[in-house]
């Protein structure tokens, strides 16, 4: 009689046996909390022998955090907006190169038309 289903459900390619606490040697590590200044708190785990950063973006907003919930590194008020491909080629491209690319390929369209 045959199983509907995996075994194998809810594991990943090289997890090792279920329940193996003896997975090789792991690094003693320290939690690191940093806020930012809209009082995100963000928790990160450190190797002990790590250099630990004194500034990480929060992952709650963006801005930068600290180790310092009293004194919040202040926020940084240029904040790069998302742009579209077109945005990113109009910053490339005047709008005469624009007009001058449009020409040439309308002319290749209407010349392959023609054959």
């Amino acid at each position: 009689m045959a199983r509907k289903g995996s075994l194998h459900r809810g594991t990943r390619v090289g997890g090792g046996p279920r329940g193996d606490s003896d997975r090789g040697l792991l690094d003693e590590r320290i939690q690191i909390d940093y806020f930012c200044s809209r009082r995100h708190r963000c928790t990160l785990s450190f190797a002990v022998q790590a250099a630990i950063p004194e500034l990480w973006d929060c992952p709650h907003c963006g801005q930068p955090a600290g180790r310092d919930e009293d004194n919040p590194p202040p926020t940084t008020t240029t904040v790069a907006p998302y742009k579209t491909h077109l945005a990113y080629v109009r910053q490339r491209r005047s709008d005469a190169d624009a007009e001058l690319l449009l020409g040439e390929a309308l002319a290749k369209l209407r010349a392959s038309d023609e054959d």
